[in-house]
């Protein structure tokens, strides 16, 4: 039965860590292509501000700040090889700057998260416009960010870098379309599994949801116009000739 267990195991670390990443590749790129080019008009974030803009300020900002800064780490932390980088800093340098930093970052994006998670749930106004896809993305990033923080103290047992070193090896392993990259992770502790397995899973579903709008990248947001918004006068007006609607200008995020 041990042995059983054993091959079932090593099937399925081969699958989701050698397999699953080109299927997620794969689905991500063509999926997102697709998308493009026959339904533009979805290709958005569909923000919600209108409706209630109430956190979305503080939880939309915290979230694209963390975000960015994790996006970046993971993709230079894991794609740089070894050399390029042991001349200025250690594998143990760098596993502890990665905690450091990545630690403040992911505790930026959970509490960002948790915040429009919050508010979609429990805005009845926003839980009616939301999609069960919406709903979902936003459950799953925060998972995500939840699974990386509880990563952290699996990382302080790895001070000498050697657990950096390993999922370094497996993501370039992927990327270069080199073979044996499951077997660097083989010995990864359960949560350092489950946050790779639902990082890629995100990418998979990137073509059907919202998130597509990363590709946009959007710098003309930061210079946009003044959007013409209008409140309609409240029930308590006095009788008497309609009043002009009130109008303000205000970006839209």
């Amino acid at each position: 039965m041990e042995a059983l267990w054993s091959v079932f195991t090593s099937y399925l670390n081969h699958f989701l860590f050698g397999i699953y990443p080109y299927i997620c590749a794969g689905i991500f790129l063509v999926g997102s292509l697709l998308r493009f080019d026959r339904d533009q008009y979805t290709w958005r974030s569909g923000s919600s501000q209108l409706l209630r803009s109430h956190q979305l300020r503080w939880g939309s900002n915290l979230f694209h700040f963390g975000i960015l800064f994790i996006f970046l780490g993971h993709f230079v932390g894991l794609l740089t090889p070894h050399w390029v980088y042991d001349i200025v800093i250690t594998a143990g340098q760098k596993q502890v700057l990665a905690i450091v930093v990545g630690g403040i970052a992911g505790a930026l994006v959970f509490v960002g998260l948790s915040l429009l998670l919050h508010r979609r749930l429990f805005d009845l106004r926003i839980r009616r416009t939301s999609t069960g896809i919406d709903i979902a993305i936003l459950a799953l990033l925060w998972v995500q960010a939840s699974l990386g923080l509880i990563t952290l103290p699996f990382s302080l047992a790895h001070l000498d870098g050697s657990m950096m070193m390993a999922l370094s090896e497996w993501a370039q392993r992927i990327v270069t379309l080199r073979a044996g990259a499951a077997d660097y992770v083989l010995e990864a502790a359960l949560p350092f599994k489950m946050h790779m397995v639902l990082g890629m899973t995100l990418f998979l579903l990137t073509p059907f949801s919202r998130l597509v709008h990363i590709f946009s990248i959007p710098v003309w947001y930061l210079f946009r116009s003044w959007q013409i918004v209008r409140h309609r006068g409240g029930a308590t007006a006095r009788p008497g000739p309609v009043a002009a609607p009130h109008v303000a200008a205000r970006r839209v995020s």
